[in-house]
C-alpha cells in the first residue's frame, strides 16, 4: 500500500491507453492503492506488462485467492462475477501496490495460468482450485495442496459446509483406508520429475513428514542420487484447519484469537494485520497509547521467534547447547507477556480500536530488567554460533540466492533481505508509530544460510532497540479509540443512558456491524510480510477473509534450491527457511 498516490495514479492511465477495453473498471474501495477489474483473456499480458514492461516494475506477486460472490450483496459498481480472482502486486521501487480482479464463472470458473510469469503463483493456483474449483489454462495439472486428493467439493466455496456436524459422521472403512493410501503414493513421472540420471535409477525418499527439522507435518519427496538431491517434491496440508473458513462464521471480534493461531509463534504479531484492515474499513484511529504498546509487545514476540529458529538453527547444524541457553531468554519474554496480557504463547490481546487492557504495575521494571539481561547474550551467542568454524563451514554460500530469483518465489522479510534487499515494511510503510522509531535494517550480501542467520540475529538487536524507546517515551492516555465500532465498548458509559446499554449489549452478544467494503492490513511480521485482506458484506461476520502467510511462499522455493544439495545440507536449508507449518497451512 502506498503512501504516494501518484505513483499508481499515472499507472492506471497508463494500463488503460496501453490494454484498451481489457481494463473493466476501476473498483472504489477502502484500500489506498488502485484496484482494477481486468478481461480474463489479457491476464496474462497485463501481469507481465507490469512485471517486465514498465519502468519501475512490479516484481512481487504478493497474493492470489478468491472470493466466491455468488451470496454477496453489496456490489455496486463492480462487474458481474460469480469467482473473483484477485493478484495482488507490489513495486518495491514505487513503493507501491495494485491489485488486479479477474472475474469467473460460478459454475466453473476458469482463467489463463499467470505461472509463466510469476513462478509463485503456482501454489497460489493450486489453492485456488482446491479452495474454489478454479481451473487456469495452460497448467500441467490441477492437484490440490491443502486438502486431501480424495477430498469432495471446494472448501471456501459457500455452497460447502462450515461444520463436520452438517454432514453424517465419517466412518473409517477398509476401502476408504486403502483408496487414501493409493492416492497419497508419490507420482514422480506426473510431477513432472525423472527417475533415472546417467543410466541409473534414482532413489525415491519420503523425508518427513516424521522427520525432526520437517516440524512433524510437512513432507518432502525426494529424488537422490546417492546422497546428492536431484529433485524435491514439498507436500503440505497435514496441519491446514481451514482458518479462512472459520473467519466466515465468527464475529469479527472473535475471530481475534484465531490469529495466533495462525503463526503460534508470533503471538499478536498475527492479529496486527487483521484488526488493521478491520479498523480501516470503521474509520478506527487507534490512540497513540494503545499504539505504542502493540509495537512493543510486537516486537518482544519477533524476538521470542528469533530465538527460537537462531537455536534451533545451531542445533540442526550440531551445535546442541545454544538452544537451551536461548529457551532461558524466552522463558523471561514469556513472563513478560504473560504479566501484560495474561498468556504466554496466545495472547489475543489486542482489539479493534486499541488493547484490552492497560499497561499493569511493574511492567517496566520487567522490561528493563530483560533489557539489561539481553545484550550480554547476545554477544555471547555470537561467538556460540556466528563465529564458530563449524557453523560458517555448514552455512556459508550453501542455499543462496540473488534478489530477483527471491522475488520471483514470493520472498519477504528476512529471507529476503539476507540477499541484500532493503524491503522492511517498518521502514517503507510504517504503521503503528513505527516512523517514531531509529532502527536499522539488517542485510546480508548473498542469501545464503548464513547470512539469513545473520539478518535474524541483527534484528533481534534492532528489536531491543525498539522496546527501549517504548519503555521510554510510552505516551498517557487512552488505550482504547472513543469510537462506536470499537470492540468491546466502554462498560461505564452503559449506566448513563438505556441506548448505551442497548448498544453495548448488541456489541457484545451479536459482534460490531463492520460496514461493507474492502480493505487490507499489511505488517513485517517476524517471517516476512503478513497480509490480511477482509470482504464485509455489512454485517457481523466477515464475508472473505484472506490470510496471505510467508511460510506458504518460502517453501515454494524449495524445489529451486534444493537440486545439488546433500540430504544434510537441505536439513539445514529447511532450518534457514523458519516456517511454521500453521502459518503454511492455516
Amino acid at each position: 500500500m502506498s503512501l504516494d498516490a501518484a505513483p499508481t495514479g499515472d499507472l492506471v492511465a497508463d494500463l488503460r491507453a496501453r490494454f484498451g477495453r481489457a481494463i473493466l473498471a476501476r473498483q472504489e474501495t477502502a484500500e489506498d492503492f488502485p484496484v482494477l477489474w481486468i478481461a480474463p483473456e489479457a491476464a496474462p499480458a497485463i501481469h507481465r506488462y507490469l512485471k517486465q514492461e514498465i519502468v519501475r516494475p512490479f516484481p512481487l506477486l504478493v497474493d492470489l485467492w478468491c472470493i466466491d460472490e455468488t451470496e454477496r450483496r453489496n456490489r455496486a459498481g463492480q462487474p458481474a462475477s460469480g469467482v473473483t480472482v484477485c493478484t495482488h502486486l507490489t513495486s518495491l521501487e514505487r513503493n507501491a501496490d495494485i491489485r488486479l480482479k479477474i472475474a469467473c464463472d460460478a459454475e466453473a470458473p476458469e482463467m489463463p495460468t499467470l505461472a509463466g510469469v510469476y513462478p509463485n503463483a503456482d501454489w497460489y493456483e493450486r489453492e485456488a482450485f482446491d479452495m474454489f474449483g478454479v481451473r487456469f489454462t495452460g497448467r500441467a495439472h490441477h492437484r490440490r495442496i491443502l486438502m486431501s486428493p480424495l477430498w469432495d467439493g471446494h472448501p471456501l466455496r459457500k455452497t460447502h459446509y462450515a461444520r463436520a456436524t452438517e454432514r453424517p459422521p465419517f466412518r473409517m472403512t477398509d476401502a476408504v483406508f486403502h483408496d487414501t493410501e493409493d492416492a497419497m503414493q508419490p507420482d514422480p513421472e506426473g510431477w513432472g520429475h525423472p527417475m533415472m540420471r546417467d543410466g541409473q535409477e534414482l532413489m525415491m525418499l519420503n523425508f518427513g513428514p516424521h522427520h525432526p527439522s520437517a516440524h512433524g507435518v510437512f513432507r518432502i519427496v525426494l529424488g537422490l542420487d546417492g546422497e546428492e538431491v536431484v529433485w524435491a517434491e514439498p507436500d503440505i496440508g497435514y496441519h491446514h484447519r481451514g482458518a479462512e473458513k472459520m473467519a466466515e462464521r465468527q464475529s469479527w471480534h472473535g475471530f481475534i484469537p484465531y490469529c495466533d493461531r495462525i503463526d503460534y509463534l508470533g503471538g499478536v504479531i498475527q492479529e496486527l494485520p487483521y484488526l488493521m484492515a478491520v479498523e480501516r474499513l470503521c474509520g478506527i484511529t487507534v490512540p497513540p497509547r494503545a499504539q505504542m504498546i502493540r509495537v512493543m509487545l510486537a516486537e518482544f514476540y519477533r524476538i521470542n521467534s528469533h530465538l527460537l529458529f537462531y537455536g534451533t538453527m545451531a542445533q540442526d547444524v550440531g551445535a546442541m547447547s545454544p538452544v537451551f541457553y536461548m529457551f532461558t531468554d524466552r522463558e523471561k519474554i514469556h513472563r513478560i507477556t504473560e504479566t501484560i496480557t495474561g498468556a504466554r504463547m496466545h495472547p489475543a490481546f489486542f482489539r479493534i480500536g486499541g488493547v484490552a487492557m492497560d499497561l499493569p504495575t511493574g511492567w517496566d521494571a520487567l522490561v528493563r530488567e530483560f533489557l539489561e539481561w539481553m545484550p550480554s547474550r547476545m554477544d555471547e551467542y555470537e561467538r556460540m554460533v556466528l563465529r564458530s568454524e563449524l557453523f560458517r563451514i555448514r552455512t556459508k554460500g550453501v542455499g543462496a540466492y540473488d534478489v530477483a530469483t527471491a522475488l520471483d518465489w514470493g520472498t519477504t522479510g528476512p529471507q529476503l533481505r539476507a540477499a541484500g534487499c532493503d524491503w522492511d515494511l517498518r521502514k517503507r510503510r510504517p504503521v503503528m508509530g513505527y516512523d517514531q522509531f531509529e532502527f536499522e535494517v539488517p542485510l546480508g550480501h548473498t542469501g545464503d544460510i548464513y547470512d539469513r542467520t545473520r539478518v535474524r540475529a541483527d534484528e533481534i538487536r534492532e528489536s531491543l532497540k525498539i522496546i527501549r524507546q517504548c519503555l521510554e517515551n510510552m505516551p498517557e492516555g487512552p488505550t482504547k479509540a472513543d469510537h462506536p465500532l470499537t470492540t468491546p465498548p466502554p462498560k461505564d458509559r452503559t449506566y448513563q443512558d438505556i441506548e448505551t446499554l442497548i448498544h453495548h449489549f448488541l456489541s457484545v452478544s451479536q459482534g460490531t456491524v463492520v460496514p461493507a467494503g474492502e480493505a487490507t492490513g499489511q505488517f513485517e511480521g517476524n517471517r516476512g510480510l503478513s497480509q490480511y485482506s477482509i470482504v464485509s458484506d455489512g454485517g457481523t461476520e466477515s464475508y472473505r477473509t484472506r490470510i496471505r502467510s510467508p511460510s506458504f511462499t518460502h517453501l515454494q522455493m524449495i524445489p529451486t534450491l534444493a537440486p545439488g544439495m546433500t540430504v544434510a545440507d537441505l536439513v539445514v536449508q529447511i532450518a534457514a527457511i523458519d516456517f511454521v507449518m500453521s502459518d503454511t497451512d492455516r
